[in-house]
Order: C-alpha cells, then structure tokens, then sequence
C-alpha cells in the first residue's frame, strides 16, 4: 500500500513562514494549560475544539516546502503500508492513528547525549521539517505525540492550520526545565482531524503510583465520528523511563487503566456520547517498556479488551517488532520495542500497519540522523469499526 498525502486545496504560504520564524529558543506566546489532575475523570478545557470543521491548506504543497526548505539531506526512511483487510468494516469509519515520541528538543540536544548523531542534525531548524513531513506524509486523522517541547510554537499553530485540534499536558517536573536555552516543559500531545471528528470532552491525567502523584503524564480524548457517529476514545501517555524502574511504569499503568474503566462505565450507554457499551479505546505511547514487562502483560490482560495493532506485522500475529527505538548512547546501543498503539479487539479491526525500516536503511549511527528527527519511529495504522452483531 502506497502512503498517502490528501490534498484538500488552499495556500500553505503562512504556515511555511511560521515555521521559518521559530527557534529553539523562542519563549511559549501563549499561556499553559490546565494543570494535570491525577482525580477521576472530570470534563477538561475545551480551547476551540467544538468549532465547525475547517478546509485546510493543501498538505501536499506544504509537505513540499518541508522538502525543500531540507534541501540535499539523505533519502527518507522509506516505508510501507502491510495490508491485513480490505476495509469491510463499517463504511466511512476508517481512522488513521499515529503514535510517535518526536523527541524534545531540549533533551535531543541536552542530556539525551546520542554521542553519534552530528550536532547539526539536532538542531531544531532541521528538525521541524523533519517531524512536519512525517506527519504530511501519513496524514493521521489522530495524532499522538510524546516529549513536545515546541508545542505553542510551532506544532499548535501549524496543525491547526491544516484542521486538527489539539490538547496539551506537559510533564510537572520536565527535564527539559534543566537544560539552558529550553523551551519549556515536554509533555504528551493529541491532535484530531476535524473534518473527520467532534470534539467531546478531554482531560488531563498525571498519574499516579500507589496513590503517589508522579512525573507522567497522560491526555485522554473523546471523539465522535462525524460519518458514523460512532465514539472514540483515545489516549496518549509516556510512562516512566530508564531500566530499575519497572515497578512504577507497572503501577502507572494500572492507574492508567482504572481511569479508562470508570471513563467507559461512565458514558456507557449516555445517549449524548454512546447509545451503547461499546466505546473503541486506542491507547497510544512511549510505554518505557519492553514486551516482557508488567505493565504490557498488565494492558494485554485488561478487562478492557486490548490488543496490540503492531503485533499483526508479525508471523500469526503473536509478537511485537523487533524495535521502534534504536539510539547509541555513551552507555552502548539501545535497540528494543517500547512504542504501542494499543486498540479494543473486540470493536475496531486493524486493516493497515506501516512497517518498520531496515538496519541498513536506519544505517551504522542509528537514530536520530539528517534522514529522521528521534531516536523513536513512528508507529502508523488503519483501523476501522467492525460491524455490531
């Protein structure tokens, strides 16, 4: 399956010059959001997400701008959609979701110390380019971003231009505050596709190990799907980094998981939100975690039905890749799978996975590099609602 770029027509001439215009230094204009609460599920800030849909700018003219303003840097990673379905479920319900830990700026430049990545290629006059022509060329109608540092700046305004409405949730204690020059705090991202979706209610999470507010955080998002009318919900999260810390990326993800159950048992069967039980999750993030710990056992388990979307690339569909991260830090190289986008089984079918590059196309430094903006790769699918029996 080829990779798509919808143009919908109109001039990507202002967004081009916002882009041109920030700076990893620049201060946020605009003031921060909500505090994350780690109460139950409340109805949070709605900043413009019930406006009308709009008719964005052409994409495909912006991703081109993107390309060139990148000017001779080496060839893209070059990736490609698996096929499973051919999209029988529920007419007009496809959904196209994005998982991606962008890397904050702060950190890429900072304390991350990915000691075989060239300098110039972490910068951010590079990089914004970098992350906005990944996003054009898949085109997600949900967009889930961990490590946002740059979200007032440059990711908001420009994505708002091409019709997605977003939520913010920065971390409370982001290392990103440690690092001179920074550009505020990192924190979790999700974006949605107005044209395809309703905005009904957010909030914002920090989550919590045995009662303990922590450092994670976690944006949680309910859809309505303009075509079917069918609700979504979707979430965003990026738990606890670093190996020995295997019991609190459990335990947040626990918490994580009691939140979604009293959030379905509350719109279950709300004639505003779903006239049934059958409220589809998607549960997008840096988990932290490799396939052997807890806390993926902990979502694979859930009441809730979960399942992992990138399971499916795999021979019976039983295993997760190799990797969605590989790095070399001064510590050694890192290669492993910690990204997920997770899915209720039960309701939303996965009909497309992109796949993951190559060693060789990844090449002998790793990532990040001029070709990719993180050390993480995107995680790209096609869902669609399956039929009610």
């Amino acid at each position: 399956m080829e990779t798509m770029v919808c143009p919908m027509g109109g001039v990507a001439t202002r967004l081009y010059s916002a882009l041109t215009q920030t700076s990893s230094s620049s201060p946020l204009p605009l003031p921060p959001p909500q505090t994350p609460t780690d109460t139950n599920l409340d109805p949070a800030f709605c900043q413009g997400q019930k406006a009308s849909p709009v008719c964005p700018p052409d994409p495909a003219e912006l991703l081109r701008q993107c390309e060139e303003a990148l000017g001779d840097r080496p060839p893209r990673l070059h990736r490609t959609f698996t096929r499973l379905n051919d999209g029988d479920g529920i007419p007009g319900s496809s959904v196209r979701v994005m998982q991606w830990n962008i890397l904050a700026q702060a950190l890429g430049e900072g304390l991350d110390s990915f000691v075989q990545c060239p300098p110039e290629a972490l910068s951010w006059s590079r990089r914004k380019y970098l992350i906005l022509e990944e996003i054009l060329t898949y085109r997600p109608h949900i967009l889930c971003l961990q490590e946002v540092d740059h979200y007032y700046d440059t990711l908001q305004p420009v994505l708002a231009g091409l019709g997605y409405s977003g939520n913010f949730c920065p971390k409370p204690w982001s290392p990103c505050l440690d690092v001179e020059g920074n550009n505020g705090p990192d924190g979790c991202a999700l974006f949605f596709d107005q044209s395809r979706y309703e905005f009904i209610d957010s909030v914002n999470i920090r989550l919590s190990a045995m009662r303990i507010p922590t450092n994670q955080v976690a944006v949680v998002t309910m859809l309505r799907c303009r075509s079917t009318g069918r609700c979504v919900c979707v979430v965003v999260t990026h738990l606890k980094a670093r190996s020995g810390w295997e019991w609190l990326r459990s335990a947040q993800g626990s918490d994580l998981l009691r939140h979604l159950q009293n959030l379905v048992q509350k719109h279950a069967g709300d004639p505003a939100v779903a006239p049934s039980s059958d409220i589809p999750l998607f549960v997008c993030g840096d988990f932290n975690a490799v396939p052997t710990e807890e806390v993926y056992r902990r979502f694979a388990t859930s009441p809730l039905c979960l399942d992992s979307a990138y399971k499916k690339l795999s021979q019976g569909g039983l295993t997760e890749p190799q990797y969605t991260t590989w790095k070399i830090r001064p510590t050694g190289e890192c290669c492993t799978t910690l990204d997920y986008i997770w899915y209720s089984q039960d309701t939303v079918r996965v009909d497309t996975v992109l796949d993951m590059p190559t060693e060789e196309q990844i090449g002998p430094n790793r990532l990040p590099s001029f070709s990719y903006p993180s050390d993480h790769l995107s995680l790209v699918c096609d869902f669609s609602f399956k039929e009610k029996e």
